[in-house]
C-alpha cells in the first residue's frame, strides 16, 4: 500500500502537467455563468475570460460538496494510508469547510491543511508537499514543512478594477475606493489571515508590477534560497514583464508562469497578474 495521497483544488491554478508531476489529486470548483455551469479546467482559462467579457451578468462560483471530498478520499484510502489534502483559504472560500464535513463521514487519516493563500501561493505549497512525499518522508513531518511553507509565503496581486472582488463578496479589507480613481491600479495582499487587504495604490499597470518586485525583494532580503511564481488573467504581457522582472531581480527562473483559472478569475476579472514567493 503507497504511503500519502496528496490533494489538492482548482483554485492553485496548477498548469496540468505539473500536477502530474506533484501526483497532486485536483478536487475542482465550479463557475456558474447564469444557467450555465462549468466545472473549473471543463472551460479553458481562454474561453473563460471571453465569456465574462461578453456575459453581461458575472458569475458566481461553488465549492466542491463534502459528497465529492468523501468520494476522493475514500476512493484514495483504498490505495494510500494516508492523505494530506490542501486547500484555499478557508477565509476566501467553503472548500476547507466541505473537506472537514467529509473527513467526519469516513474512517482513515485525512490530514487538512489550510493554505490561507491563493491560486500559485497554494501551488508552491503543493509542489512542497510534493517533494517531501516523494522523499519518503511521514504525514507529521510533511505537515511541519508545510506549516513553515505557509509561514515563509508571500501572494501579492495586482487588478485593473475592484469591481469582480466587491461584486462576488471576497473583498476582505481590501478599500472600495482603491480601484475607483482614474487610473489607479490597487496591489492586494494575501493577509496571514488567508484575507485580502490593501497594500499600496499607484497610477499605473507597470508602477504595480514594479512595487511587487521591490515587495518581495524586501520580503527575501539577504535570502537567495527562494522559489516565485507568476500568473496572468487573460494579461501574457503583463504577466510577462513581471516573470522578467523577478527573474533578473533575483537571477533565477519562476518556478511556473500559469494563468489564473476561472475560479479565482471570476472574483479578480481579466487584466489580473499576480506572483507568490517562498523562502526556503
Amino acid at each position: 500500500m503507497k504511503k500519502i495521497a496528496l490533494v489538492t483544488d482548482s483554485t492553485a491554478d496548477l498548469p496540468d502537467e505539473l500536477s502530474k508531476k506533484c501526483l497532486a489529486h485536483v478536487i475542482p470548483l465550479k463557475i456558474l455563468f447564469g444557467e450555465k455551469s462549468f466545472v473549473d479546467g471543463e472551460i479553458s482559462p481562454k474561453e473563460f475570460y471571453r465569456c465574462l467579457e461578453q456575459e453581461e451578468e458575472l458569475p458566481k462560483t461553488s465549492q466542491p460538496s463534502p459528497e465529492q471530498f468523501v468520494s476522493l478520499y475514500s476512493m484514495l484510502l483504498e490505495e494510500y494510508q494516508e492523505v494530506i489534502s490542501i486547500h484555499i483559504s478557508s477565509g476566501l472560500s467553503g472548500t476547507l469547510n466541505a473537506a472537514h464535513l467529509a473527513k467526519e463521514k469516513i474512517k482513515g487519516a485525512v490530514h487538512l491543511v489550510d493554505s490561507k493563500t491563493i491560486s500559485l501561493g497554494l501551488g508552491l505549497m503543493v509542489m512542497e508537499a510534493s517533494k517531501a512525499i516523494k522523499e519518503g518522508l511521514g504525514s507529521v513531518q510533511v505537515l511541519d514543512k508545510l506549516q513553515q511553507a505557509r509561514n515563509s509565503i508571500e501572494t501579492l496581486f495586482t487588478l485593473n478594477t475592484l469591481e469582480y472582488l466587491q461584486k462576488g463578496g471576497r473583498i476582505g479589507r481590501v478599500s472600495g475606493f482603491m480601484g475607483t480613481l482614474l487610473n489607479i491600479k490597487p496591489v492586494i495582499r494575501v493577509g496571514d489571515d488567508g484575507v485580502y487587504q490593501n497594500f499600496c495604490k499607484v497610477r499605473s499597470q507597470e508602477k504595480a508590477l514594479k512595487s511587487i518586485v521591490k515587495a518581495f525583494q524586501d520580503f527575501a532580503g539577504k535570502k537567495t534560497n527562494i522559489k516565485f511564481a507568476v500568473a496572468h488573467g487573460s494579461a501574457p504581457q503583463a504577466g510577462l514583464y513581471l516573470k522578467e522582472e523577478l527573474e533578473n531581480a533575483f537571477q533565477k527562473p519562476a518556478e511556473m508562469f500559469a494563468q489564473v483559472g476561472a475560479v479565482i478569475g471570476a472574483h479578480t476579472g481579466p487584466g489580473t497578474v499576480g506572483a507568490a514567493i517562498q523562502l526556503e
